[in-house]
């Protein structure tokens, strides 16, 4: 029987905050490994004032796309449900058996961007400390860094969304945040600000800043994939009424999401 009225609606808020802290918790027991030594890393540099030592970055450089990045695609999936209005679902079994399905396809391309991001941040170093005359080059560098870190957020919602090999995910995760830059900012500002709170508070960790900005994250990733695929929609009618595109919004990029997420193996999800 379902509680109406005031008790109703305070049922409504513990139930939404256990599922919120329940996803983050599974999530941070799974990227505890990462967790701890970054916890490690920050309080040396807290203490030291010294970057953060080869003997803590570089465990956590291998480990992140054997912890952290299926973990992370396993968080997404329960927030993608979340999104599509199915919340009656049981956190526990969703999001581990997600982390066992998304399992090969994250870590693969957490490998990937682990190396991408690496090799980039070390150019930056280079060329912004050892050739001062190149450093415009250390700049581009941390633009595309940036860029790099921000396709982020669309190649976990892929993930989530998708059946599709890890080479057109990545792909199709840089091609999105190309057709929708100011939806991926968005999520990157979100995370900064839920970033900042948890620094500020963070006892809060445990119970949801991960959890959250997965959530804003695919709610993004959701609009900007519903529009393409408007766009999608639009240039096919053209295509079949034997007209020409003349209003410039069915572009050559929506070509090019048409051929990379609609193939018959690229299945959407349950």
């Amino acid at each position: 029987m379902e509680t109406k009225g005031l008790m109703g609606g305070l049922y409504k808020i513990t139930e939404w905050i256990m599922r919120i802290a329940g996803s983050n918790l599974y999530w941070v027991l799974c990227s505890s490994p990462i967790l701890l030594l970054l916890f490690l890393g920050l309080n040396y540099v807290a203490s030291t004032n010294m970057p953060i030592p080869f003997e803590i970055y570089m465990p956590m450089v291998v480990l992140a796309p054997f912890t952290l990045f299926p973990a992370t695609a396993a968080l997404f999936s329960v927030t993608r449900k979340w999104v599509l209005g199915e919340t009656d679902l049981s956190i526990t079994k969703l999001f581990f058996r997600s982390y066992k399905d998304n399992y090969k396809q994250s870590m693969l391309g957490g490998i990937f961007y682990t190396l991408l991001i690496v090799i980039m941040y070390v150019d930056y170093e280079v060329y912004m400390k050892e050739f001062k005359n190149m450093q415009i080059l250390g700049i581009v560098m941390m633009v595309l860094l940036f860029f790099i870190l921000l396709s982020l957020f669309n190649f976990f919602s892929l993930v989530a969304h998708f059946h599709m090999k890890v080479k057109m995910l990545i792909k199709n995760a840089i091609l999105l945040t190309v057709l929708r830059p100011f939806r991926t900012l968005s999520t990157f500002l979100t995370a900064v600000v839920i970033g900042f709170i948890t620094l500020k508070f963070t006892w809060l960790i445990p119970f949801g800043f991960a959890t959250l900005i997965a959530w804003m994250a695919y709610f993004n990733f959701n609009i900007a994939y519903t529009k393409v695929q408007e766009k999608v929609e639009r240039l096919r009618q053209v295509e079949e009424e034997g007209t020409q595109q003349t209003d410039g919004e069915a572009s050559e990029d929506a070509e090019s999401v048409v051929a990379e997420l609609t193939e018959g193996e690229d299945k959407e999800k349950n």
